[in-house]
């Protein structure tokens, strides 16, 4: 192979590299949520994870939108140091029962303000959420990311089975199945423990029996040793 030609196929190869990094590169800057999978009807913690993509202008407001088709009862926020944290409640059409009763609202919107994401930088926000709904695989958190200089990112496209992914994905948590073999095992574990509690206290009851058997014998021998002695000396 000629020297031209070694270094045409260098160039491509660096271009084809650069491509690839240039296509990778929107999407590593989507808003996701961190963990992206929980189980149903279980309590999870999540992250908004929310990068700056911009060169010149500071990220100055996350809203994050939960579904109030798949309402969450429980949602609470963690603080996070240089913002300020709103929750926004929505009367639900349907009442969902919990343990500790009938929710009647539910947490619809979040939205961080005051604080800065600069560029290249990037900011989590922890939610916790629960119960998790148990009539659905998928929650959609529709997102807006606001910029200082009054642009905003719409993070609201659901993303559709078999087609590439949208330009502005929004974040998504799939849910699975609880399963039931950690209910059963630990049923399981609390059967044998009780099993071996018992077992335990039968031998150790077993065990006093035979010792107050031969502590009574025991005291009957040294009865007797004594009334013998006793007709000896008598005698």
């Amino acid at each position: 192979m000629s020297s031209t030609m070694r270094r045409r196929g260098a160039a491509l190869a660096v271009l084809s590299a650069a491509g690839l990094l240039l296509a990778a590169g929107p999407a590593s800057a989507h808003v996701t949520v961190t963990p992206n999978t929980a189980v149903q009807g279980g309590y999870t913690e999540v992250a908004f994870h929310v990068p700056n993509e911009q060169d010149s202008a500071d990220t100055t407001q996350v809203q994050v939108f939960l579904p109030t088709d798949h309402p969450i009862a429980s949602v609470s926020t963690t603080p996070v140091p240089g913002w300020d944290v709103t929750v926004t409640k929505t009367k639900l059409a349907k009442p969902i029962t919990t343990d500790d009763g009938q929710v009647t609202e539910a947490v619809s919107e979040i939205t961080w303000t005051k604080g800065a994401i600069r560029p290249g930088q990037f900011q989590d926000f922890a939610v916790s959420l629960g119960p998790l709904p148990t009539d659905t695989d998928t929650l959609t958190f529709k997102a807006l990311q606001t910029y200082s200089n009054g642009q905003v990112v719409r993070w609201i496209q659901e993303a559709k089975a078999g087609q590439p992914e949208p330009a502005n994905p929004a974040p998504e948590l799939k849910l699975t199945a609880a399963s039931g073999s950690s209910a059963a095992h630990g049923s399981a574990d609390a059967t044998a423990t009780a099993a071996s509690v018992a077992g335990k206290k039968e031998a150790a009851d077993t065990t006093a029996r035979w010792l107050g058997a031969v502590g009574i014998a025991v005291g009957l021998g040294g009865a007797l040793l004594g009334f013998f002695g006793w007709r000896r000396k008598a005698s």
